[in-house]
Protein backbone atom coordinates (compact mmCIF):
# COMPACT_ATOMS: atom_id res chain seq x y z
CA UNK A 1 0.00 0.00 0.00
CA UNK A 2 1.29 3.37 -1.05
CA UNK A 3 0.17 6.20 1.20
CA UNK A 4 0.39 9.47 -0.54
CA UNK A 5 -0.90 13.09 -1.03
CA UNK A 6 -4.14 12.72 -2.88
CA UNK A 7 -4.06 14.11 -6.12
CA UNK A 8 -7.36 16.33 -5.74
CA UNK A 9 -4.94 18.18 -3.01
CA UNK A 10 -2.11 18.78 -5.52
CA UNK A 11 -3.85 19.66 -7.89
CA UNK A 12 -5.20 22.63 -5.87
CA UNK A 13 -1.41 23.60 -5.65
CA UNK A 14 1.26 24.98 -7.78
CA UNK A 15 3.94 23.59 -9.08
CA UNK A 16 6.60 24.68 -6.09
CA UNK A 17 3.62 24.12 -3.10
CA UNK A 18 3.29 20.81 -4.52
CA UNK A 19 6.65 19.42 -3.67
CA UNK A 20 6.94 21.12 -0.71
CA UNK A 21 3.66 19.59 0.58
CA UNK A 22 4.53 16.01 -0.89
CA UNK A 23 8.25 16.17 1.04
CA UNK A 24 6.63 17.57 4.12
CA UNK A 25 3.57 15.14 4.02
CA UNK A 26 6.17 11.87 3.45
CA UNK A 27 8.10 12.87 5.82
CA UNK A 28 5.19 12.71 8.58
CA UNK A 29 3.86 9.39 6.69
CA UNK A 30 7.50 7.49 7.19
CA UNK A 31 7.95 8.68 10.71
CA UNK A 32 4.58 7.12 11.26
CA UNK A 33 5.00 4.08 10.09
CA UNK A 34 7.89 3.65 12.33
CA UNK A 35 7.27 5.55 15.18
CA UNK A 36 3.60 6.49 15.53
CA UNK A 37 2.66 4.24 17.85
CA UNK A 38 5.31 4.09 20.36
CA UNK A 39 8.59 6.01 19.52
CA UNK A 40 10.49 4.65 22.74
CA UNK A 41 9.99 0.93 21.29
CA UNK A 42 10.46 1.88 17.44
CA UNK A 43 6.71 1.10 16.79
CA UNK A 44 5.08 2.36 14.12
CA UNK A 45 1.26 2.44 13.15
CA UNK A 46 0.33 0.23 10.35
CA UNK A 47 -0.33 0.78 6.95
CA UNK A 48 -4.02 0.61 7.45
CA UNK A 49 -4.23 2.87 10.32
CA UNK A 50 -2.02 5.78 8.57
CA UNK A 51 -4.36 5.23 5.77
CA UNK A 52 -6.84 6.43 7.11
CA UNK A 53 -5.65 8.98 9.42
CA UNK A 54 -3.47 10.80 6.44
CA UNK A 55 -7.02 11.18 4.76
CA UNK A 56 -7.91 12.89 7.39
CA UNK A 57 -5.08 14.88 7.80
CA UNK A 58 -5.08 16.00 4.75
CA UNK A 59 -8.25 17.62 4.99
CA UNK A 60 -7.18 19.49 8.21
CA UNK A 61 -4.45 21.10 6.29
CA UNK A 62 -6.74 22.00 2.90
CA UNK A 63 -8.76 23.66 5.68
CA UNK A 64 -6.74 25.48 7.11
CA UNK A 65 -5.17 26.53 3.80
CA UNK A 66 -9.13 27.60 2.94
CA UNK A 67 -8.86 29.91 5.21
CA UNK A 68 -5.01 31.61 5.61
CA UNK A 69 -3.22 30.17 1.88
CA UNK A 70 -1.00 27.18 1.57
CA UNK A 71 1.46 26.77 4.52
CA UNK A 72 3.17 23.16 6.32
CA UNK A 73 3.13 25.23 9.61
CA UNK A 74 0.23 24.26 11.02
CA UNK A 75 0.32 25.28 14.63
CA UNK A 76 -1.44 23.92 17.72
CA UNK A 77 -4.44 26.81 17.47
CA UNK A 78 -5.15 25.79 13.90
CA UNK A 79 -5.87 22.07 15.52
CA UNK A 80 -7.84 23.40 18.63
CA UNK A 81 -10.06 25.56 16.03
CA UNK A 82 -10.04 22.58 13.57
CA UNK A 83 -11.83 20.73 16.73
CA UNK A 84 -14.42 23.51 17.03
CA UNK A 85 -14.96 23.48 13.65
CA UNK A 86 -16.07 19.36 14.03
CA UNK A 87 -17.37 20.38 17.13
CA UNK A 88 -20.24 22.83 15.70
CA UNK A 89 -20.18 21.11 12.26
CA UNK A 90 -22.20 17.84 11.52
CA UNK A 91 -19.76 15.47 11.59
CA UNK A 92 -20.33 12.33 13.18
CA UNK A 93 -19.11 11.24 16.47
CA UNK A 94 -17.07 8.33 14.97
CA UNK A 95 -15.31 11.44 12.83
CA UNK A 96 -14.50 13.63 15.08
CA UNK A 97 -12.88 11.00 17.44
CA UNK A 98 -10.95 9.65 14.51
CA UNK A 99 -9.58 12.94 12.84
CA UNK A 100 -8.39 13.67 16.81
CA UNK A 101 -6.30 10.69 16.60
CA UNK A 102 -4.81 11.57 13.17
CA UNK A 103 -4.12 14.83 14.76
CA UNK A 104 -2.46 13.40 17.80
CA UNK A 105 -0.39 11.75 15.30
CA UNK A 106 0.89 14.29 13.43
CA UNK A 107 1.76 17.00 16.58
CA UNK A 108 3.46 13.82 18.12
CA UNK A 109 5.73 13.66 14.86
CA UNK A 110 6.35 17.26 15.36
CA UNK A 111 7.03 17.36 18.90
CA UNK A 112 9.37 14.73 18.80
CA UNK A 113 11.22 15.58 15.19
CA UNK A 114 10.97 19.06 15.45
CA UNK A 115 11.14 19.89 19.19
CA UNK A 116 7.48 21.22 19.25
CA UNK A 117 5.91 21.19 22.64
CA UNK A 118 3.40 18.65 22.69
CA UNK A 119 -0.30 19.40 21.69
CA UNK A 120 -2.94 19.30 24.45
CA UNK A 121 -6.39 19.72 22.52
CA UNK A 122 -8.86 22.37 23.66
CA UNK A 123 -11.89 19.59 22.86
CA UNK A 124 -11.75 15.96 23.45
CA UNK A 125 -14.03 13.48 21.43
CA UNK A 126 -14.34 9.84 22.32
CA UNK A 127 -15.64 7.49 19.90
CA UNK A 128 -19.26 6.69 20.88
CA UNK A 129 -18.83 2.92 19.22
CA UNK A 130 -17.09 1.88 21.78
CA UNK A 131 -18.88 -0.53 24.06
CA UNK A 132 -18.43 0.01 27.88
CA UNK A 133 -16.72 -2.19 30.27
CA UNK A 134 -15.96 -2.79 33.69
CA UNK A 135 -14.60 -0.11 35.75
CA UNK A 136 -10.61 -0.47 35.43
CA UNK A 137 -8.01 0.76 37.55
CA UNK A 138 -3.57 0.68 37.10
CA UNK A 139 -2.15 -2.50 38.18
CA UNK A 140 0.36 -2.43 40.57
CA UNK A 141 3.21 -2.93 37.83
CA UNK A 142 1.35 -0.06 35.61
CA UNK A 143 1.37 2.59 38.40
CA UNK A 144 4.95 3.25 38.03
CA UNK A 145 4.99 3.30 34.97
CA UNK A 146 2.45 6.04 35.41
CA UNK A 147 4.68 7.65 37.09
CA UNK A 148 7.99 7.35 35.16
CA UNK A 149 6.38 8.42 31.86
CA UNK A 150 5.07 11.75 33.42
CA UNK A 151 8.78 12.44 34.08
CA UNK A 152 9.06 12.15 30.10
CA UNK A 153 6.01 14.08 29.00
CA UNK A 154 7.94 17.80 29.02
CA UNK A 155 5.94 20.53 30.48
CA UNK A 156 8.44 23.07 30.29
CA UNK A 157 7.11 25.82 27.26
CA UNK A 158 8.74 25.83 24.05
CA UNK A 159 11.42 27.98 23.30
CA UNK A 160 9.39 30.48 20.98
CA UNK A 161 6.16 29.86 22.38
CA UNK A 162 6.78 32.88 25.48
CA UNK A 163 7.20 36.31 25.36
CA UNK A 164 10.66 37.96 26.00
CA UNK A 165 9.66 38.47 29.50
CA UNK A 166 8.87 34.75 30.41
CA UNK A 167 11.65 33.63 28.21
CA UNK A 168 14.02 36.07 30.41
CA UNK A 169 12.91 34.38 34.21
CA UNK A 170 13.08 30.92 32.16
CA UNK A 171 16.42 31.74 31.75
CA UNK A 172 17.74 33.05 34.95
CA UNK A 173 16.01 29.67 36.26
CA UNK A 174 17.56 27.42 34.22
CA UNK A 175 21.26 29.10 34.98
CA UNK A 176 20.51 28.55 38.59
CA UNK A 177 19.58 25.09 37.63
CA UNK A 178 22.58 24.22 35.78
CA UNK A 179 25.02 26.87 37.66
CA UNK A 180 26.17 28.30 34.48
CA UNK A 181 25.06 32.64 33.78
CA UNK A 182 22.23 33.58 32.42
CA UNK A 183 23.57 35.23 29.07
CA UNK A 184 25.10 31.48 28.75
CA UNK A 185 21.94 29.41 28.51
CA UNK A 186 20.83 28.08 25.20
CA UNK A 187 18.30 26.52 23.53
CA UNK A 188 19.88 22.75 24.22
CA UNK A 189 19.21 24.04 28.08
CA UNK A 190 15.64 24.18 27.38
CA UNK A 191 15.44 21.31 25.64
CA UNK A 192 16.81 18.98 28.57
CA UNK A 193 14.79 20.89 31.27
CA UNK A 194 11.93 19.05 32.27
CA UNK A 195 8.96 21.03 33.70
CA UNK A 196 7.33 19.71 37.06
CA UNK A 197 3.79 20.56 36.42
CA UNK A 198 3.02 17.49 34.80
CA UNK A 199 5.11 15.22 37.13
CA UNK A 200 3.65 16.73 40.30
CA UNK A 201 -0.06 16.55 38.82
CA UNK A 202 0.28 12.45 38.06
CA UNK A 203 2.19 12.11 41.08
CA UNK A 204 0.07 13.64 43.45
CA UNK A 205 -2.83 12.11 41.87
CA UNK A 206 -1.08 8.80 42.09
CA UNK A 207 -0.86 8.85 45.92
CA UNK A 208 -4.45 11.19 46.82
CA UNK A 209 -6.41 9.36 44.47
CA UNK A 210 -7.41 12.67 43.13
CA UNK A 211 -10.55 13.17 41.50
CA UNK A 212 -10.87 15.14 38.22
CA UNK A 213 -12.65 17.94 40.15
CA UNK A 214 -10.10 17.94 42.85
CA UNK A 215 -7.23 18.20 40.09
CA UNK A 216 -10.01 21.49 38.75
CA UNK A 217 -10.39 23.10 42.24
CA UNK A 218 -6.41 22.33 43.88
CA UNK A 219 -4.66 25.40 44.91
CA UNK A 220 -1.27 26.19 46.52
CA UNK A 221 -2.68 26.06 49.71
CA UNK A 222 -3.22 22.72 49.73
CA UNK A 223 0.39 22.04 49.85
CA UNK A 224 1.99 21.01 53.14
CA UNK A 225 5.66 20.53 52.31
CA UNK A 226 7.06 20.09 55.62
CA UNK A 227 4.59 17.60 56.52
CA UNK A 228 4.40 15.51 53.19
CA UNK A 229 0.37 15.94 53.35
CA UNK A 230 -2.28 17.88 51.42
CA UNK A 231 -4.59 19.53 53.41
CA UNK A 232 -7.90 19.51 51.38
CA UNK A 233 -10.67 22.16 52.87
CA UNK A 234 -14.37 20.89 53.24
CA UNK A 235 -15.34 23.95 50.81
CA UNK A 236 -12.89 22.26 48.00
CA UNK A 237 -13.13 18.54 48.16
CA UNK A 238 -15.55 16.47 46.32
CA UNK A 239 -18.48 14.72 48.48
CA UNK A 240 -17.01 15.85 51.64
CA UNK A 241 -18.27 18.04 54.75
CA UNK A 242 -15.15 17.89 56.18
CA UNK A 243 -11.06 18.86 56.04
CA UNK A 244 -9.24 15.93 54.62
CA UNK A 245 -5.19 15.51 55.26
CA UNK A 246 -3.82 13.21 52.64
CA UNK A 247 0.01 11.36 52.80
CA UNK A 248 1.96 12.24 49.98
CA UNK A 249 5.07 10.00 49.06
CA UNK A 250 8.41 11.86 49.97
CA UNK A 251 9.05 10.98 45.67
CA UNK A 252 6.07 13.20 45.60
CA UNK A 253 6.82 16.05 47.78
CA UNK A 254 9.86 17.22 46.07
CA UNK A 255 7.98 16.99 42.82
CA UNK A 256 5.21 19.14 44.25
CA UNK A 257 8.54 21.91 45.60
CA UNK A 258 10.07 21.56 42.65
CA UNK A 259 6.86 22.59 40.50
CA UNK A 260 6.31 25.27 43.67
CA UNK A 261 9.61 27.07 42.76
CA UNK A 262 8.67 26.73 38.76
CA UNK A 263 5.30 27.91 38.92
CA UNK A 264 5.78 31.96 39.46
CA UNK A 265 7.73 31.70 36.65
CA UNK A 266 4.99 31.24 34.41
CA UNK A 267 2.58 33.95 33.58
CA UNK A 268 -0.71 32.36 34.14
CA UNK A 269 -0.12 32.04 37.37
CA UNK A 270 0.83 35.54 37.96
CA UNK A 271 -2.84 35.73 39.33
CA UNK A 272 -4.68 33.08 40.28
CA UNK A 273 -3.52 30.21 43.49
CA UNK A 274 -4.38 27.46 40.91
CA UNK A 275 -1.81 24.62 41.50
CA UNK A 276 -2.31 23.39 37.76
CA UNK A 277 -2.96 24.99 34.54
CA UNK A 278 -3.42 23.57 30.93
CA UNK A 279 -1.25 25.70 28.30
CA UNK A 280 -4.11 27.77 27.82
CA UNK A 281 -4.47 28.58 31.26
CA UNK A 282 -7.65 26.97 31.91
CA UNK A 283 -8.25 24.70 35.00
CA UNK A 284 -8.04 20.71 33.99
CA UNK A 285 -11.36 18.82 33.18
CA UNK A 286 -12.59 15.24 32.40
CA UNK A 287 -11.40 15.59 28.86
CA UNK A 288 -8.27 17.16 29.52
CA UNK A 289 -7.11 14.46 32.05
CA UNK A 290 -8.51 11.23 30.05
CA UNK A 291 -6.47 13.00 27.48
CA UNK A 292 -3.53 13.32 29.50
CA UNK A 293 -3.42 9.55 30.61
CA UNK A 294 -3.65 8.24 26.72
CA UNK A 295 -0.66 10.14 26.12
CA UNK A 296 1.05 8.67 29.71
CA UNK A 297 -0.17 5.65 28.80
CA UNK A 298 1.38 5.74 25.09
CA UNK A 299 4.84 6.67 26.35
CA UNK A 300 4.74 3.98 29.07
CA UNK A 301 4.04 1.17 26.52
CA UNK A 302 0.62 0.82 28.00
CA UNK A 303 -2.09 -0.79 26.38
CA UNK A 304 -5.32 0.19 26.43
CA UNK A 305 -6.63 -1.95 23.67
CA UNK A 306 -10.48 -2.83 25.28
CA UNK A 307 -9.63 -1.28 27.82
CA UNK A 308 -11.65 2.48 28.89
CA UNK A 309 -8.86 4.16 31.03
CA UNK A 310 -10.38 7.45 32.50
CA UNK A 311 -8.76 9.65 34.83
CA UNK A 312 -10.66 7.15 37.61
CA UNK A 313 -8.25 4.40 37.05
CA UNK A 314 -5.82 5.88 38.92
CA UNK A 315 -8.02 6.70 41.74
CA UNK A 316 -9.57 3.27 41.73
CA UNK A 317 -5.96 2.15 41.77
CA UNK A 318 -5.57 3.55 45.17
CA UNK A 319 -8.07 2.44 46.61
CA UNK A 320 -8.14 -0.97 45.68
CA UNK A 321 -3.85 -1.03 46.58
CA UNK A 322 -4.04 0.73 49.64
CA UNK A 323 -7.24 -1.60 50.74
CA UNK A 324 -4.82 -4.45 50.56
CA UNK A 325 -1.85 -2.99 51.65
CA UNK A 326 -3.07 -0.94 54.64
CA UNK A 327 -6.82 -1.99 55.30
CA UNK A 328 -10.33 -0.49 54.46
CA UNK A 329 -9.57 2.63 56.89
CA UNK A 330 -6.73 3.70 55.51
CA UNK A 331 -8.04 3.87 52.17
CA UNK A 332 -11.23 5.70 53.34
CA UNK A 333 -9.39 8.63 54.43
CA UNK A 334 -6.98 8.30 51.42
CA UNK A 335 -9.96 8.47 49.09
CA UNK A 336 -11.51 10.94 51.05
CA UNK A 337 -14.88 8.99 51.54
CA UNK A 338 -17.43 9.75 53.99
CA UNK A 339 -19.17 5.98 54.62
CA UNK A 340 -17.16 3.28 55.09
CA UNK A 341 -19.57 1.46 52.59
CA UNK A 342 -17.99 3.17 49.62
CA UNK A 343 -15.13 2.14 50.43
CA UNK A 344 -16.16 -1.78 50.81
CA UNK A 345 -16.04 -1.75 47.01
CA UNK A 346 -12.27 -2.24 47.46
CA UNK A 347 -12.22 -5.01 49.51
CA UNK A 348 -11.76 -7.20 46.69
CA UNK A 349 -8.74 -9.42 45.49
CA UNK A 350 -7.43 -7.81 42.25
CA UNK A 351 -7.04 -10.16 39.50
CA UNK A 352 -3.29 -10.67 39.91
CA UNK A 353 -3.67 -12.11 43.18
CA UNK A 354 -6.63 -14.58 41.83
CA UNK A 355 -4.28 -15.41 38.91
CA UNK A 356 -1.42 -16.05 41.64
CA UNK A 357 -3.68 -17.80 44.16
CA UNK A 358 -5.10 -20.24 40.98
CA UNK A 359 -1.43 -20.90 40.01
CA UNK A 360 -0.49 -22.31 44.07
CA UNK A 361 -3.60 -24.36 43.94
CA UNK A 362 -2.73 -26.11 40.91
Amino acid sequence: MSISVPQSTLDELNTRQALDYEEHFDSWVQWALTFGKHPERVEGLSEQTMDVRAYRVDKFYRWVWADEGYTTSVSHEHADAYLKHLAYGDYSGDHRANTQKALRTLYKWRTHEHDWSPWEPSLTFTNPNQTSTPREFLTREERPRIRDAALDYGSIPHYNSVSPNERDRWNAYLAQRYGKTKGSVTRDDWRRANGWKIPSLVSVSLDAGLRPIEVERARTGWVDLDNRVLRIPKDQASKSQDNWVVGLQSRTVEMLRRWLEQRPLVDLYEDTDALWLTREGNAYGSHALSYLLDELCDIAGISTENRQLSWYAIRHSVGTYMAREAGLAAAQMQLRHKSEQTTMKYDQAPVEDRQDALERMG
